[in-house]
């Protein structure tokens, strides 16, 4: 997976995890909300652990456990979380032209491992696509910190929740450890414009069922994104043609020099 551990991908891999470091206060929080979350649900501590590594989705996992409580059928919750992660679908189409050179079964486990703020951080380094020396370790570093750290808050909220009082407001520390990444991203006018347009549409969709609000947010965010970058293309002045040099006239094959 890293060619053989090669100087390039070493130093790659730690500098993804040194670009993940800033995130890990906000992955803590919301994992330790998460586990927290399971625990004094309906779930048992052993479901709880099984959903933290297998599902691997902390929205969709707090979005399926009133529904868990309810009693509703299995497909209402499979559906639900299933909206809730359409998202992925999105981040999983961005990830293909990089990876698409890999074989299937390493693809699917690089989308298993993909997520929302390993994503964005990747996007970010604007890598070319296809193969690149040291462009799936700097990805893999990403995760390592990314999921390393989801996993360890999570199981200790699962394993401490009944030590951990309700009122401690864990999810609005979470949220507000969240802001500054997402703050740190609006770098462009398009990024500026999607975000201003997910939360608009994230804020008048929010008592849609099945949390539709989430992925109608994320594709409005790609549309206004995508037509604020095709207002500034058009709106960019033209580089004037610089005026060519006059031909020289061709000698006549026919005319004798004296």
């Amino acid at each position: 997976m890293f060619d053989r551990l090669s100087d390039t991908n070493r130093r790659a891999f730690f500098e993804g995890v040194r670009t993940f470091s800033p995130a890990v206060l906000a992955t803590l929080s919301w994992g330790l909300v998460t586990g927290i979350a399971m625990t004094k649900s309906v779930l048992t501590v052993p479901q709880a652990l099984g959903m933290t590594v297998m599902v691997y989705a902390g929205s969709s996992q707090l979005a399926v456990l009133p529904l868990f409580a309810a009693k509703l059928p299995l497909w209402t919750i499979l559906l639900t979380a299933g909206m809730v992660n359409l998202r992925f679908v999105i981040f999983s189409a961005g990830l293909a032209p990089h990876f698409a050179y890999l074989p299937l079964k390493r693809r699917l486990m690089l989308g298993y491992f993909n997520g929302d703020i390993v994503y964005l951080m990747f996007s970010k380094r604007n890598f070319a696509t296809g193969w690149q020396p040291g462009k799936e370790a700097f990805f893999w570093g990403l995760v390592a910190c990314s999921w390393g750290s989801w996993q360890i808050s999570s199981v200790l909220g699962i394993l401490l929740a009944s030590l951990i009082p309700d009122n401690w407001g864990l999810e609005l520390a979470g949220t507000l450890a969240l802001l500054p990444l997402i703050v740190s991203a609006i770098a462009t006018r398009s990024t500026f414009a999607a975000v201003a347009v997910a939360s608009v549409v994230a804020l008048l969709s929010f008592d849609l069922p099945y949390r539709l609000g989430l992925p109608l947010a994320v594709f409005a965010a790609l549309i206004a994104g995508t037509l604020a970058d095709l207002i500034a293309a058009r709106a960019r002045p033209k580089a004037p043609e610089t005026p060519q040099a006059p031909k020289a006239p061709k000698a006549d094959p026919t005319r004798t020099v004296r």
